[in-house]
């Protein structure tokens, strides 16, 4: 008898806390990106993989460090903005601190860019690589406020941490 696998996009209507959630997105990635050296292909499975498990996830992706500020990478979810300046939007100013940007409602963050009038909250952290130099920034929109909080934080840092700075 054949064994069916649920996919990883059940997961998302399963009951479970954001931490486990996490946990679980981390052990897929682990698997799946095992031995894997391209940015690209690390950075396109990791936005799937987080995408398709958290339901409050909107637009899910990667902004790379590229040309003196930050260009749209491998994403999921609606068209986002081609390019964004160091210090402009939420996005920039992760970028320009290396901090983690964690926006309750984005109309009230100042200099919001609105690439999608859906997205209400925001998170952003910046990845760095085994130097401490900016590659990209990892940037979650959802059309919730409030949606992001310190579990967040710290599951999206655990996981970029692993695939990235290793």
């Amino acid at each position: 008898m054949k064994r069916v696998l649920p996919r990883m996009n059940t997961i998302k209507h399963m009951e479970q806390s954001k931490t486990d959630l996490y946990q679980l997105a981390a052990t897929q990635l682990r698997g799946l990106l095992s031995g894997e050296t391209d940015v690209v292909v690390k950075m396109a499975s990791i936005a799937s993989v987080l995408h398709t498990t958290f339901d409050y996830y909107y637009w899910t992706g990667f902004y790379r460090s590229l040309d003196g500020g930050l260009v749209i990478g491998p994403y999921q979810g609606t068209p986002g903005c081609l390019r964004i300046a160091f210090g402009k939007g939420v996005c920039g100013t992760a970028a320009e601190t290396k901090e983690i940007q964690v926006v309750g409602d984005v109309h009230t963050f100042p200099g919001h860019i609105a690439c999608d009038a859906r997205s209400r909250s925001e998170i952003v952290v910046p990845v760095l690589d085994q130097n401490g130099n900016l590659l990209a920034v990892f940037d979650v929109d959802s059309t919730e406020l409030a949606s992001f909080d310190e579990q967040d934080a710290k599951g999206l840092k655990d996981i970029l941490a692993e695939h990235f700075s290793a």
